[in-house]
Parts: structure tokens; sequence; C-alpha cells
């Protein structure tokens, strides 16, 4: 046997896990079900398949996997959860349900809304069941209740939770093809039974499937399809990775879906944009205790309002841009500041004095603000903005830290009409025989206004459905 110390141990633990798609030459003509994506919703819903007893395929058009999926940071929500009591906090579906309706302008599709939020535990078990633990809480704008679920090394929640299904596809062998664009869903009758797809090579096969799955993602990335519905955001850059430009919504709409709130698209309010790709700087860092100033130094905003509300309030500013203000014990919870100071994202000062001036805001106002807000905490009571949440820790410990943020486009809240069981719908109300839709591809959930973590919940909870209700689909046809 060969013993390896503790230095190999820390040194083998460090290294990056890289998974490594399926080689094309391998792709099958025929699967039991074909996935359409390889964010969480997509690897989500090809394990979830798998387990019961299905050969399924995934297919993403991006070289990288993983989707926008990849970019979040924050968490994920779920309330009445075990984690939550082991940190003294206890919620209800109920309240994580009122706090999402009225957060989405009551807008949200009710059916939809009732099964998320009952079901947003039992996907935090399932994803301890298989070794993705997201065992530390956090809290969220719009939220009441720390129910933001992320892994206690305070990891970005997007590459944590990918490399995580990631290992489960590979340890059951469940085929992942990069590089191969479906460009049309193939019908039988009335049925989807499978896609049309174009290969690397750019030639083109058609792949025979009992059921799809699209988990595709938005169209964030979409200027054509932004400017058809809100074409007062096409000015706007966006969070999204380049992939996102609502391929899934034109698959359905060709198989004859029907669409829902195509014009409710979400602008996040704190991306750094001072670089050539714009970076999301997460809710997380807000829900840990940091603050939002304008260019003197003041704040303006209860900064953990709905990013609906936060984004109007930076919006209404001069500059239409703002700064987040933090300090060292605000960072150490918010690992995702580490990758942002690595790329140049952050302003250092060692004392308040210097971060105004490395941010050319007034010295005397930034100070003022500090000391003010530091009085507020204990109470956790904000009398100028009515800040409630957020509030765990001041902001004293050196250095101090700021990022230059402003407002853009982020989610697409509309999407193909679905129901709870994932069932892509006509206008009429009638389910798509073999198609199936969850993610942020699928709209109605979100109402006016998503709120931070309700995401990668989703991608969980109805990737999960949407494999489970493809497993009972496939299952009736071989009856």
């Amino acid at each position: 046997m060969i013993k390896i110390n503790k230095k190999q141990r820390r040194k083998k633990m460090a290294q990056k896990y890289t998974f490594h798609p399926a080689d094309i030459e391998n792709l099958k003509e025929n699967y039991d079900l074909i996935v359409i994506g390889s964010g969480a919703t997509g690897l989500t819903a090809a394990i979830q398949a798998k387990e019961l007893g299905l050969n399924p395929v995934v297919l993403e058009k991006m070289e990288k996997l993983g989707g926008n999926t990849t970019r979040a940071s924050s968490g994920m929500n779920a309330a009445e959860t075990a984690v939550q009591l082991q940190h003294h906090i206890v919620d209800s579906y109920e309240d994580f349900y009122e706090d999402t309706f009225c957060g989405g302008g009551k807008l949200n599709n009710r059916e939809l809304l009732r099964y998320f939020t009952s079901h947003g535990a039992l996907a935090v078990d399932w994803l301890a069941a298989h070794k993705i633990c997201l065992d530390d809480i956090t809290i969220t704008g719009g939220m009441k209740i720390k129910r933001t679920h992320r892994p206690s090394s305070m990891a970005p929640i997007g590459g944590f939770l990918i490399t995580g299904l990631l290992k489960q596809i590979e340890k059951k062998k469940i085929p992942v093809f990069n590089n191969i664009y479906a460009d049309e869903l193939k019908k039988t009758g009335v049925a989807v039974t499978g896609v049309k797809a174009i290969l690397p090579n750019g030639n083109k096969r058609t792949i025979s499937a009992g059921a799809v799955i699209l988990a595709t993602g938005g169209f964030g990335a979409s200027k054509e399809i932004i400017k058809q519905y809100r074409p007062d955001l096409t000015a706007y850059k966006t969070t999204n990775q380049p992939g996102a430009t609502g391929d899934g919504i034109n698959l359905a709409v060709q198989a004859g879906a029907d669409l829902v709130d195509m014009n409710q698209i979400q602008v996040h309010p704190t991306v750094q944009q001072d670089t050539e790709h714009p970076f999301l700087i997460g809710e997380a860092v807000r829900g840990e205790g940091a603050i939002l100033v304008d260019a003197t130094g003041k704040r303006f905003v209860n900064e953990l309002d709905t990013r609906k509300n936060v984004t109007k309030a930076i919006n209404k500013l001069p500059e239409k841009k703002a700064y987040l203000i933090l300090d060292s014990e605000i960072r150490q919870h918010v690992k995702a500041i580490d990758f942002y100071d690595h790329i140049g994202l952050v302003i250092h000062g060692d004392s308040l004095a210097q971060l105004a001036a490395n941010i050319k805001a007034d010295s005397d106002s930034l100070e003022k603000t500090v000391v003010s807000w530091n009085t507020y905490v204990p109470a956790k009571k904000d009398p100028d903005f009515g800040r409630k949440t957020g509030m765990d820790r001041k902001i004293s410990q050196k250095p101090f830290f700021a990022i230059h943020i402003a407002p853009a486009v982020h989610y697409t809240m509309g999407g193909v009409r679905v129901d709870s069981k994932t069932h892509v719908l006509t206008e009429a109300g009638e389910p798509i025989a073999g198609l199936f839709a969850g993610g942020e591809v699928a709209g109605g959930l979100h109402g006016n206004n998503r709120i931070g973590g309700n995401s990668i919940a989703e991608t969980v909870v109805f990737g999960r459905q949407a494999g489970e209700q493809a497993y009972k689909y496939i299952r009736k046809l071989k009856s």
C-alpha cells in the first residue's frame, strides 16, 4: 500500500476538480431522456432521472459547462430546514411563500410558488444526500429571515453546486456532451420525441428520446429578445454568460408552447462594471453587513430592500452608480470577496479616511455615515431607511473595502409557460406531450421581481421535479 502524508493529502484535496465531457463520437441515436442545458437545473434533472432508472443524456451548446449557475454567489433559499434549526432559526413555508409573493409584486404564479416554497427543504436534503452540503445560512434582499443556504466554507454557491453535481454525473456515468446545439425539437404526432442537433463539426444529427427537458436558462444575454420586450433595457450591460440567449424559449415556441411574463426582466443593483466583463457582486455581501453609499459617502437606500427598489434608488443618483462599503470582518463571511479582490474589483483603505480618498468621496461624510450605521447595528434598527436585516456586525475592523457598482440586466422572470409538474403548456393550458422545462427558461414563478437565492433553489426544486415527471411519463409510454 502506498502511504500519502498529510502534506500530499492537503495538496490533493486542493486540486481543482475537472470534469471531462463525453467524446462526440460516443453520441448515440437514442436515449430515454434528453436534457438540454448543463446548468444546475439540467444536471439535477439528469441525476434524478438516472436514479429512477432512466438513461439520460445532457446536451450543452457552450464549451464550458454550468451555464449561469456558475456565476451565482449568494446561496439557495429554503424554509423549515434542519440547517436553519441548527442555527436557531424557526421558519415556515408560509413565511417563505409570503416573502416571495410580496417580493414579486404578488404577480407570481401561485401554483408554482406553492410547490417551490414547500419543496426547498427537501431539495437541501437531496443535495446533502449527494454530498453537496449547504450548512451555513445568510440572508438576501426581500427576505425577513435567514433562509439562504450556502456551504460552510462560504464559497460562492454556483461553482460549489456545479462541481458537486458534476461529480455525481461522473459517478453515475451520465453522458454530457458540450459544443452541441439543439436546433429543433423532433415531434411524432403531437408528442416531442427527441431533438435535431448541430454537432461541433457542423453536421446535423437527429437524436430520439422518450422525452425532452428544457433547462437552457433565460435570455439575459440576448439583446434581440430584450429589445423586443423591454427596449428600455437594451443599453444595460448584463451579468449573464454568453450562452443565455433564449434557445429553450425558441424551441418551446416551435413546439406550440405559450410564453408568460416576457417583459419581466430583472436588473441587479450591484454589478461591478469597470472591467470588460461585468461581475455580479452577490447579495450575501449586503446580507452579511455591507452598506451602499453614493459618490459623497452617504447612504441612500435600505440595502436589503428588493432588487427592484434598490436598483430604482441607484438610478435616481446623479451618477447612477454607488459603492458597497464593508470591513475585514464582513469580508471573512463572504469568501467571494477574495475572488473579487484577486481580479482587481476591490478598493482598499487602512482607514475610512483613506478609503474615502481612494473612492473620491468626502472623508467626513463617509466616516459620519459609518459611525451612524454602527450605532444602528446593536439594536437592529435603521431610522434612516428602515433596514432590519443583515445587521449582525458593524463596519469597524480594519482594513476597509469598497466595490464600485451599478445596475445591470441579470435575470429574466418570463419564459415558457409551465405547471408545477414542469409540463410545458400551450396557450390553451394543455401539456405538450414529452416536453418539460425548469429553471430560468420557465416563466411565472417570480412575478415582477426575483428574490436573491430563489434562482438556485428553483434549479434544484424544479430540476428534480422535471426528472421525476419525465420518468413517470416515459414509464407510462413503456407500459
